[in-house]
């Protein structure tokens, strides 16, 4: 059995972000990989979830396909919305809510 942490970047929009256009951003960010890397890798390597009463969209970065959507992504997002209308939390990091992922710039993350 694999105990090894998985590598999941959260993140989290302001109210004033329209969910529906973040997906659609997701998207965007999804095929602009796929073009790069090929379609096979990123229907095998490219996982993602959205919680749209959270707010929250998480993607996985256990590999270098899920690194590539999470950096397009967050590019994407940066350049659509703002800096300030979201935040990434980078898995590893402490905060004092008990072992969750802290807040970090989204440039350091980008």
């Amino acid at each position: 059995m694999n105990t090894t942490p998985r590598t999941v970047y959260r993140f989290e929009f302001v109210h004033r972000v329209d969910i529906d256009e973040v997906e659609q951003t997701l998207a965007l960010s999804i095929l602009a990989v796929g073009c790069l890397q090929g379609e096979a890798a990123v229907r095998l390597d490219a996982g993602y979830a959205i919680d749209r009463d959270r707010r929250v969209i998480v993607v996985d970065g256990d590999t270098e396909t899920g690194r590539a959507v999470t950096r397009v992504f967050t590019g994407f997002c940066i350049h659509e919305y703002g800096d300030d209308a979201f935040s990434v939390r980078r898995p590893g990091d402490k905060s004092p809510r008990g072992g969750a992922a802290a807040q970090v710039p989204v440039s350091a993350v980008a």
